[in-house]
């Protein structure tokens, strides 16, 4: 005990010592050298480097790390740096689509306090021949996002226009990645409810999910194969698929959840979803007004012949497993030739969405996955997305698709300009 209050008299004095010193300092002069400029000026990428500065570094206390950072990357990938006016390009897109909006709907002090200190570009994928799958982006520590593939942006010129197809390689390849990783920084700032696994809890797949296919993700509840590997992975999934993914990817979702039924009542949720995506139900070309659904049998090798699944699944095979032909592909035991692994009979066809939602069957099963564990799982993370941070993700999924409408006209104006190396 004597120990103690000896200790505490000491810390006591030694911090009114401390404070009587710095009473007496003014602080005029910082230990620290401040001749030294932010931006080298004999660099060739000088001019790049102060914008970034002005845009970045100064009012946000980020750092673009566009050159090869060998130390900073992962030894488990053959990665190659990123392209010196893609970088510039992406550096663009992520003040005029991520930060721009962040700022816009929650602040200008939001994305200085909860934004990320540093990017980190790279210009190949992140390739993983064990599993097959590529790593769009990490973030670590809630600090650094590191995003691959930006030399698959497309390159831009003053002759140069980015239409539909050139946006969505931009959402599938950079932004969905953004807005996943960030939702990470959220979620790990602001812990979202234990509710929200519990929805799905014996279904997530932690090594195996890129085995599952998209027929199989949507009707267990996932809205992605990624997001059913992990609570914390399908978390910042779904809200980073409400904010970049098409009208066309939504619908597919949709059509591959109801099918095996919907909850009663859940009829009017799925329209009032699509009214929040803001999807056009009715227009006369759209895929969902216009499909059909299949029913699928898959190779038997035991039996040479091919064995009924109770899949249905939409004419859109390419939403089926995302492998080479060759994994679509098994060996007939007795000719040892390739035969495909599934085949595929016309159920029904249907000429619009709604006489599809007159078609599926309505139960009162409470415990059925597909549209409704999304349903779910919609209703804890937009509750959490405005209660914990005030945002409201479909108010933000508005936003992003009014500006890239808008891209050509923001590539085309004084604020963008992509610098030669001097």
């Amino acid at each position: 005990m004597m120990k103690k209050i000896v200790y505490m008299m000491s810390l006591a004095a030694l911090m009114l010592t401390f404070s009587s010193c710095r009473s007496e300092d003014d602080f005029t002069e910082s230990i620290f050298r401040t001749d030294i400029p932010v931006v080298d000026n004999t660099k060739t990428t000088a001019p790049f480097d102060q914008w970034l500065y002005d845009n970045f570094l100064q009012p946000y206390n980020v750092e673009v790390q566009y050159r090869f950072n060998f130390t900073a990357s992962d030894m488990n990938f053959q990665l190659t740096p990123a392209d010196y006016g893609r970088s510039q390009l992406l550096a663009h897109f992520i003040r005029y689509l991520f930060y721009d909006v962040y700022t816009k709907y929650a602040g200008e002090n939001f994305m200085k306090s909860y934004g990320p200190r540093m990017f980190h570009f790279i210009g190949s994928t992140g390739y993983s021949p064990t599993t097959g799958t590529e790593v769009l982006g990490t973030a670590s520590g809630g600090v650094k996002i590191t995003l691959y593939n930006v030399n698959e942006i497309k390159p831009w010129s003053e002759t140069v226009s980015y239409n539909a197809d050139d946006v969505e390689v931009l959402n599938e390849r950079i932004f969905h990645t953004m807005h996943h990783e960030f939702s990470h920084i959220l979620h790990q700032t602001k812990s979202y409810p234990i509710t929200y696994g519990q929805v799905t809890s014996g279904t997530y797949d932690p090594i195996d999910w890129q085995e599952r296919d998209s027929v199989t993700t949507h009707q267990l509840g996932y809205v992605t194969h990624y997001a059913s590997s992990a609570t914390y992975e399908d978390f910042v999934e779904l809200l980073s698929c409400i904010i970049t993914d098409t009208d066309t990817r939504w619908m597919n979702r949709i059509i591959n959840a109801c099918v095996p039924g919907l909850r009663v009542g859940d009829k009017e949720r799925v329209f009032d979803l699509i009214d929040s995506l803001e999807v056009n139900i009715d227009a006369p070309n759209a895929h969902w007004n216009n499909f059909t659904l299949y029913s699928e049998t898959e190779y038997n090798s035991e039996t040479d012949a091919y064995d009924k699944t109770d899949r249905l699944v939409l004419d859109d095979h390419r939403l089926l497993p995302d492998k080479s032909t060759h994994q679509n592909q098994v060996v007939n035991k007795a000719s040892t030739a390739y035969v495909d692994q599934y085949k595929y009979t016309e159920y029904k066809k249907f000429s619009s969405f709604r006489e599809f939602m007159d078609w599926v069957s309505y139960k009162t099963d409470d415990k059925l996955a597909g549209m409704n564990a999304i349903l779910k799982k919609l209703d804890i993370a937009t509750e959490w997305y405005t209660d914990r941070w005030g945002l409201h993700v479909f108010e933000l999924r508005r936003e992003v698709r009014n500006r890239q409408n808008a891209i050509n006209n923001y590539l085309h104006s004084n604020d963008v300009v992509i610098y030669d190396v001097q």
